[in-house]
């Protein structure tokens, strides 16, 4: 699982809060789509390094010194891993200029995860072992996924890794980026940035939008 969004109050710059989590059977071998995309990534010349979205799309941090050609070529990568990738996955997405009290978010997060979880507890109850994968990125995130799972779920475990490790959690980055930009897209506020690399938002829901929301998992 991954954040996109500043925990906290609204602000101008970070409008949403958007929570992904990426569900992977593990007795679906996906080592084929992991060492293809390893290929891709070394086939291009690319350093092998944790694959930011966000950043790549802006043109930002280690992304600055990239071509726009270059920089499409790296998100296509990890694009095409996810698409292909026998994965599902489901987006919780908050407005936080509704929300009123600093507390607000928490209850929000808490609310929308805890139903998400009795609504399909039958899919996750027949499993003996869940493990949920985090970097621990936002505490107060971490806090609310280990009370939520644990007190909805049982035999629930959780790991803290590094986002180099596991190519599943940079498709769940990868993922809150796409789900952000789809809420962007259809209220018209896509930023230059975001229209240069995706050309248009007509683009962006015909060359990737359209094909990524049919992983959504319950929804």
């Amino acid at each position: 699982m991954d954040e996109s969004g500043v925990f906290g109050p609204f602000e101008s710059h970070s409008p949403y809060y958007i929570v992904t989590l990426v569900f992977h059977d593990q007795s679906i071998d996906i080592s084929e789509n992991i060492n293809h995309l390893n290929t891709r990534i070394r086939l291009s010349g690319l350093p092998d390094y944790t694959i930011h979205a966000g950043p790549l799309i802006r043109r930002e941090h280690e992304y600055s010194h990239l071509l726009l050609l270059d920089r499409k070529r790296i998100f296509n990568i990890l694009y095409n891993f996810v698409r292909t990738t026998n994965i599902t996955y489901h987006p919780f997405i908050i407005e936080k200029k509704h929300l009123v009290e600093e507390i607000d978010l928490n209850v929000r997060i808490t609310k929308q995860l805890s139903s998400f979880l009795f609504k399909h507890f039958d899919v996750f109850a027949q499993y003996e072992r869940m493990v949920v994968y985090y970097d621990h990125g936002q505490r107060e995130l971490t806090n609310i996924l280990v009370s939520v799972f644990t007190t909805v779920l049982h035999n629930v475990e959780f790991k803290k890794i590094s986002p180099a490790n596991y190519k599943l959690f940079q498709a769940a980055d990868m993922l809150c980026t796409l789900e952000l930009l789809s809420v962007k897209a259809a209220r018209k506020t896509l930023s230059n940035s975001e229209r240069t690399f995706f050309t248009s938002a007509q683009n962006l829901h015909k060359s990737y939008l359209r094909a990524i929301h049919r992983k959504r998992f319950g929804i």
